[in-house]
């Protein structure tokens, strides 16, 4: 009988190592996540940063040529920033194709007066500032879940509550997820847990962190994860390629966010950046290309959640917040 077990992951220069007496320690199997996305699979894909209907037509049309498979669609300028119909055509597109679309919400803190976010201590970082802040930011939400978008991007605590209440009361449609921006995203597990609570379904981590952070974060939440494998220089500019394995094994279920490095900052976007917004927009995407390949060399690239899988399953919240 012929035996079709498939042979185990293999970790990067593993056999070549080992030829020449450079074993590296055992997998712990203690530090692996216990945890999936419902309907199976242990990670998904996102494409980010794409800032309108033609940057989105130009990643769908490069996924199709590179055969990489999209779970989600994220944009960083805002609902603000796009007009009804621009809101619609990326909708319809993305629904076409069972992808998961997702908008910023609403003004944050390098977009208004305060200054405190160009300070050394950067002050209070990102966030909505203010009544009207979380006002926009609410009003973003509603106008984009009445256009069809299920999935809001999010980089303030006060607003993630507002938003998962409004949802609760059914001001927002019940399936809309939200998703924590890096702009915010906690380094520690108890920091995690809070933004799970606070309504968060799925959490987008700093890409520095390491990968028994990771693995003490999924000892107390199995809320999603999102991570960039390769990140924009302004959260750092890490490239993570060879541990993309390593960082699904210990933080599944996680979101592999195929992000650009060493390109300058398009938010917010206007047609004045057009020509670097679409060749970033294409680019992600063959980085996409090529840390699948590296999971498919080491034999790591089984267990990819259903395509046209968007929900994050039963998650813990704070009591009835209303």
């Amino acid at each position: 009988m012929t035996d079709t077990t498939a042979p185990a992951p293999r970790r990067p220069g593993e056999q070549a190592l080992a030829a020449l007496g450079l074993n590296a320690p055992a997998l712990d199997p203690s530090d692996a996540s216990p945890h999936t996305f419902p309907g199976g699979g242990r990670w998904r894909t996102e494409v980010p940063s794409v800032e309108g209907p033609e940057a989105l037509a130009v990643v769908l049309k490069e996924a199709s040529r590179l055969d990489v498979p999209i779970h989600r669609i994220s944009q960083g300028s805002g609902v603000w920033m796009l007009t009804d119909a621009e809101i619609t055509e990326m909708v319809e597109a993305t629904a076409e194709r069972d992808i998961e679309l997702c908008l910023f919400t609403g003004p944050r803190g390098t977009w208004d007066i305060g200054a405190s976010t160009r300070t050394d201590s950067k002050g209070a970082g990102l966030r909505a500032r203010g009544h009207d802040a979380v006002a926009g930011c609410v009003e973003d939400a509603v106008r984009a879940t009445e256009l069809g978008v299920k999935c809001l991007l999010i980089a303030d605590e006060g607003v993630l509550w507002t938003l998962h209440r409004a949802r609760v009361e059914g001001i927002l449609p019940a399936d809309t997820t939200f998703k924590v921006s890096a702009l915010i995203g906690p380094v520690n597990p108890t920091a995690y847990a809070v933004y799970e609570n606070l309504g968060g379904d799925s959490i987008n981590v700093p890409s520095d962190l390491t990968l028994d952070h990771l693995t003490e974060i999924r000892r107390v939440s199995g809320a999603p994860m999102d991570m960039y494998i390769e990140a924009p220089d302004d959260l750092g500019g890490y490239v993570r390629m060879y541990e993309v394995a390593e960082l699904i094994r210990r933080g599944a279920p996680i979101y592999l966010k195929f992000g650009l490095s060493k390109a300058p900052g398009i938010y917010p976007y206007g047609n004045h950046m057009r020509d670097l917004t679409l060749a970033t927009a294409k680019e992600r995407v063959r980085r996409g290309r090529l840390a699948l390949d590296l999971l498919a060399r080491h034999g790591a690239d089984g267990e990819m959640a259903p395509l046209g899988s968007r929900l994050p399953g039963d998650l813990k919240r704070f009591g009835n917040p209303s």
